[in-house]
């Protein structure tokens, strides 16, 4: 993918609304395809964009068959497994551990696509329900706070830490809903700057936390 551009899916498990929806609000909030038609129209000045990325979302399936999530919204795939263009990310949102198994075709999946260098995104419970997978062992990961003892107890091979987010190479976990807005944020940041990240803080009137829950970025032109 050119360095403008981003292709991210989201695997479509029974997973909390807020998970996924926060992450890529952030995301699509500080989108060219948002934000261009703000500055065409002299809302923004000339040239903010030029940095911003075109995104491509996608919402993947093992079918195209509707998945409940929380709050009684119903989660609505876009693709499939088999049929998934290629990604840059993927992000994977938190599933109740007490029910949620992950599938032999998800973990497939997800190992196909660590082994070709692209990068995940969990949130939440997500983190511990792909580390079944493998695709975080040996790796610094966190989820939920709440199912810490869980996930040390199911996967030790992961080296679980009790912080908002992580960054370890091209995976990104965070722990609870509202710290996957965080760990997003800072993802903005490091790859396309405090500007374009901007366009979503304003937009969002959010303040992003640090790892360790404090808050850490303001726009600017705050």
């Amino acid at each position: 993918m050119a360095a403008n551009k981003l292709s991210i899916g989201s695997l479509c498990i029974p997973y909390q609304i807020l998970d996924v929806a926060g992450p890529l609000d952030i995301l699509s909030s500080c989108s060219k395809n948002l934000a261009q038609p703000f500055e065409d129209m002299g809302l923004l000045p000339a040239g903010t964009t030029a940095a911003a990325p075109d995104i491509e979302f996608h919402h993947i399936g093992e079918t195209m068959d509707p998945v409940a999530g929380t709050a009684g919204m119903t989660i609505i795939p876009t693709t499939t497994i088999d049929n998934c263009p290629e990604l840059d990310y993927l992000l994977i949102g938190g599933p109740d551990p007490a029910t949620f198994q992950l599938s032999p075709a998800y973990a497939a999946f997800l190992q196909k696509h660590v082994a070709a260098g692209k990068g995940i995104f969990t949130t939440c419970t997500g983190g511990l329900a792909i580390s079944a997978s493998g695709v975080l062992d040996g790796r610094v990961a966190t989820t939920n706070h709440s199912a810490l003892s869980l996930a040390e107890k199911l996967r030790p091979a992961v080296k679980w830490a009790r912080v908002q987010w992580v960054e370890d190479g091209n995976i990104w976990t965070a722990g609870g809903a509202a710290a996957g807005m965080d760990m997003m944020a800072h993802f903005v940041r490091e790859k396309y700057g405090q500007k374009i990240l901007d366009l979503a803080l304003v937009a969002l009137d959010f303040e992003p936390r640090d790892r360790e829950g404090k808050r850490a970025l303001k726009a600017e032109s705050a």
